[in-house]
């Protein structure tokens, strides 16, 4: 069956590029895109980089005809499907989640592109909002957890608390974490600088060298600092002292002025403009 004219374009004549091939492969880059943004900043895309290189030794362990360890490796690959949805069921759930809503499918060409590419301008991290409230919660000893992203925006555990939205503040945040307020226990995440949700649930560190000691507050901020790339701090109910998270690394009984440069150096904000 012979296709249009005007869905080919003149090349050399050995190759023909059709438009659809074109569309085919914009389609693809996109659905790359957003499965990247699902899983960059976590644990999962590790796993997913780590699964390609098995795939690419098996493929070079076939093409030097090393039949054992092909066979075993083949094994392995041909139940890769399954395991990539167990390993990825809550990534998948969430981009079918995406596919499915109303918003993504009527979203206008523009407001897409900008969405895509982020052509919006983030605004800076009010340090001092956040490290003023640490330390009166501290003085008070007030127990608190906030979670603060990076690439990844945990929406997965966004869906565990109380949507929010709202501009960082140091009363909102001493508000949110006093005792007898409903969305102190829990997590506050903080995305693109707003406080995107409070009373979040977090996954707890599995680690068998986590101090005893120690309450589910830290042990939460390390597990959420272990499955993804965002910084948590907590504030200690108990003791009042101030300790922060990253990669899983815990740093316990910090100052104030400490918090602020660590917070600083983290996320690239100019130190001058954050002081008092």
């Amino acid at each position: 069956m012979m296709l249009p004219g005007w869905l080919l374009f003149s090349t050399p004549s050995f190759i023909q590029i059709r438009l659809l091939d074109v569309i085919d492969i914009l389609l693809v880059a996109i659905l790359i895109y957003y499965l990247y943004k699902l899983i960059r900043g976590t644990g999962a895309l590790n796993i997913f980089l780590g699964m390609i290189s098995i795939y690419i030794f098996w493929w070079l362990v076939r093409l030097f005809e090393m039949e054992l360890l092909a066979e075993i490796l083949g094994q392995f690959i041909s139940v890769g499907v399954l395991a990539l949805i167990v390993v990825f069921q809550p990534e998948i759930r969430k981009f079918l989640l995406i596919l499915g809503t109303r918003s993504f499918l009527n979203t206008k060409s523009r407001q897409f592109f900008s969405r895509l590419w982020h052509f919006e301008k983030a605004s800076s991290l009010p340090i001092n909002d956040i490290v003023g409230a640490c330390e009166q919660m501290s003085n008070t000893r007030t127990g608190a957890l906030i979670v603060i992203t990076r690439e990844n925006n945990l929406d997965i555990f966004l869906e565990t608390g109380e949507i929010l939205d709202a501009r960082i503040s140091r009363q909102l945040l001493e508000t949110i974490f006093y005792k007898n307020s409903p969305l102190h226990d829990g997590a506050v995440i903080i995305t693109d600088n707003h406080i995107k949700a409070a009373r979040c649930v977090l996954p707890v560190s599995e680690s068998t060298h986590f101090p005893a000691y120690l309450g589910l507050r830290h042990r939460a901020a390390v597990g959420i600092s272990e499955q993804s790339d965002a910084l948590a701090i907590i504030v200690s109910e108990q003791t009042g002292k101030i300790s922060w998270v990253k990669d899983g690394q815990l740093k316990r009984n910090i100052k104030p002025v400490e918090l602020k440069e660590i917070l600083v150096k983290e996320f690239s904000v100019d130190y001058d403009k954050n002081k008092e």
